[in-house]
């Protein structure tokens, strides 16, 4: 029951910064998921540091950083969009510095480095064109789809855990993560094509099989994205991520299941948008 509690009153209060951050003001966006993209980057690169590899930290969050930083500012006219490529001599920085720390295997420093990119600061980047999506040519501050998304995987997960916990029988990939059950599959997906209905009628700027649709990326994406981070974590045989936020690990453990569906998303509305 204590577990339960703690649980749930970390959930109320990560998903009160993750709102506010999206309803209240572009900057506190950017403020809120870049800071979330980093604390979560430095959760990645602690899990792989166990491995005995040593990545590099700080160009890791400059890549972050920038590439978050450099969309930010295009969505929202600040700078130019050519900024992107700033991200270009960034790469090879990583292979530059790499020749300077005489670390002990550096292809896998490098490895990591980038990886941890590609993993966390790259769909967590494309996260600024989902709160300021295409309207008539123009980027516009409308977080509400990316709102919509965010609720339907947390009743994805809540589906999921509350059906999966005490009715999981049949197990979903246990060599990976021997808890997770397709009972608890079925389950968070009800809940999330509930919630597919449910923005189509609140967020009417998107059709409703185009919501379902999303749905389904939200089902799939999700799934593999926490099995992709249980992977990880049972290599290294760790629990959690982090212990940051009490009863559910780190930040990243809150957004492997994001990370794997905001590209999903991206894509799919980009090539509607080209498609019409």
């Amino acid at each position: 029951m204590k577990t339960f509690l703690t649980r749930t009153l970390t959930s109320i209060v990560y998903a009160a910064v993750v709102v506010a951050g999206l309803l209240v003001h572009p900057f506190l966006f950017a403020v809120v998921f870049l800071a979330l993209a980093v604390l979560a980057l430095l959760e990645y690169q602690r899990m792989v540091k166990m491995s005995g590899a040593e990545p590099q930290i700080w160009t890791g969050v400059l890549l972050t950083a920038v590439f978050f930083i450099s969309l930010f500012g295009f969505v929202t006219g600040f700078l130019p969009s050519s900024l992107v490529f700033a991200m270009i001599p960034l790469f090879l920085l990583v292979f530059v510095v790499e020749l300077y720390r005489k670390k002990e295997h550096p292809m896998a420093n490098i490895a990591f480095t980038l990886s941890g990119f590609l993993y966390i600061g790259f769909p967590m980047g494309l996260s600024n064109l989902l709160a300021f999506p295409l309207s008539e040519g123009k980027h516009v501050f409308y977080p509400w789809i990316f709102l919509g998304i965010v609720i339907t995987l947390w009743l994805y997960d809540s589906g999921a855990y509350l059906v999966g916990t005490p009715f999981g029988k049949h197990r979903l990939f246990e060599r990976i993560s021997p808890k997770k059950s397709w009972e608890g599959v079925l389950g968070g997906s009800v809940l999330a094509i509930l919630a597919g209905v449910l923005n189509a009628w609140f967020f009417q700027t998107i059709e409703l099989h185009t919501w379902l649709i999303i749905s389904a990326i939200v089902i799939v994406a999700g799934t593999y994205g926490d099995l992709a981070e249980s992977l990880m974590k049972r290599s290294l045989g760790i629990k959690d991520s982090g212990s940051v936020l009490p009863g559910h690990g780190g930040f990243l453990d809150r957004l492997d299941s994001l990370l794997f569906t905001v590209p999903m998303v991206v894509a799919l509305l980009y090539l509607i948008r080209i498609a019409l």
